[in-house]
């Protein structure tokens, strides 16, 4: 009869505890003896390895050898690396750019000497001694050699003239430009190499940037190979190239880091040029070539600039600062909206009062890569919605006309 009873007062402890121990009504202390287990299982005293963890990992990655950090961190930048390269084709827009502002740089520089073709480059220019012995070396260079050959036929000469012209035009335009570009860089520098002493650093720079664009992808935007290629595969530009896209990508891309580094390194070796002359440092230098018959090509406008030395300081001083900068600025957004503007004013400078149009729009035309695509885009939509509530607005007038 004891055990029973043992077990029946044990059964009823056991159901204390279930419930809770504020329940038993025997006012014994049995019941607290058995709520101490349930504090002991408390989670507060089984969080404290948690607390301790932490550490526990930065000890961890302490103990990391220096070698596999080092080669942690070079497998994530060159993954980076990959990423930027191979990932997505950079400044469509920009390339756009380049390509109708180059387009028109040599149309515009043959439009310009077309009536004094013979005289500066044909057989009016045979005093000089390049037709029979040129000074130059791509005269001698068969691939480059075609207007040399035939600068002694006038006809001939003006034929393949209205011929460079055209294919200006059609890059500009964005026809096939992958086929186009090579034969207008030959017959360009076939033509302008025929007088060494009427070209400038302007058409090295031409030629150099021209270069690099026959690796680049000029036709993504704003052309008619994209017009093409977009009715084709409706999903253009984002799925082209098929198996060799990567290939195509990295191509794209790495003409754009080598334009970039031409225009950079033109614009520091300038700077840096400019200022170890004193004209520089004291800040006259642009005072001078704006009052000579070659440069000062509005002689009103440059005695109005000129006029307050302050200005003229300022205006020089900023130019070797712009150039020498640039590169550097180019690293933040905000700078590089300002260093764009300044070397955009700098550019427009020369062209208007110095008589270098083509020259200055060559430069602007590779500065176009800098500017992102975002900005192109909102820019396409702001001057389209502008465009189409104008004509709106002219079809309204002449409906109400009629």
């Amino acid at each position: 009869m004891s055990s029973d009873k043992d077990t029946r007062v044990m059964g009823e402890e056991v159901r204390g505890d279930d419930i809770g121990v504020h329940e038993s009504k025997s006012g014994k202390a049995a019941p607290t003896e058995t709520a101490a287990p349930t504090e002991t299982a408390a989670p507060t005293e089984t969080a404290a390895p948690t607390e301790t963890s932490a550490p526990a990992a930065a000890d961890s990655n302490e103990h990391i050898p220096l070698s596999s950090r080092v080669l942690g961190g070079i497998s994530r930048g060159w993954n980076w690396l990959e990423e930027m390269l191979t990932g997505r084709y950079h400044a469509t827009y920009g390339l756009a750019v380049t390509r109708i502002l180059i387009g028109v740089t040599g149309l515009g520089l043959l439009l310009t000497n077309f009536n004094a073709r013979h005289y500066a480059f044909g057989v009016g220019s045979a005093w000089n001694g390049e037709i029979a012995e040129p000074k130059s070396d791509f005269p001698n260079i068969w691939l480059f050699s075609l207007f040399h050959n035939a600068v002694t036929n006038p006809p001939l000469f003006t034929a393949m003239i209205i011929g460079l012209a055209i294919l200006a035009v059609v890059i500009i335009l964005g026809w096939r430009t992958r086929i186009i570009l090579p034969f207008y860089l030959v017959l360009w520098v076939s033509f302008i190499e025929l007088n060494d002493g009427a070209g400038d650093q302007g058409d090295n720079a031409y030629r150099m940037f021209m270069i690099a664009m026959l690796f680049a992808d000029t036709t993504r935007r704003w052309s008619l190979d994209a017009r093409r290629k977009r009715q084709q595969n409706p999903e253009f530009p984002e799925t082209d190239g098929g198996s060799y896209r990567w290939a195509l990508i990295m191509a794209n891309n790495l003409a754009i880091v080598v334009l970039a580094f031409q225009v950079c390194a033109i614009y520091m070796s300038g700077g840096l040029y400019k200022a170890g002359g004193a004209a520089w440092q004291h800040g006259f230098a642009v005072y001078n070539p704006l009052h000579t018959q070659q440069f000062g090509t509005w002689p009103v406008l440059s005695d109005l600039l000129t006029a307050w030395g302050p200005m003229v300081v300022a205006v020089s001083w900023a130019s070797v600062l712009f150039q020498c900068a640039f590169p550097f600025m180019l690293f933040n957004r905000y700078t590089r909206i300002v260093g764009l503007v300044g070397i955009l004013s700098f550019h427009l400078g020369i062209a208007l009062l110095m008589g270098l149009p083509w020259f200055s729009l060559t430069m602007i035309a590779v500065d176009a890569i800098f500017i992102r695509d975002r900005s192109f885009e909102k820019l396409h939509k702001l001057v389209g919605r502008w465009w189409a509530s104008t004509t709106d607005g002219m079809r309204a007038k002449v409906k109400s006309s009629r």
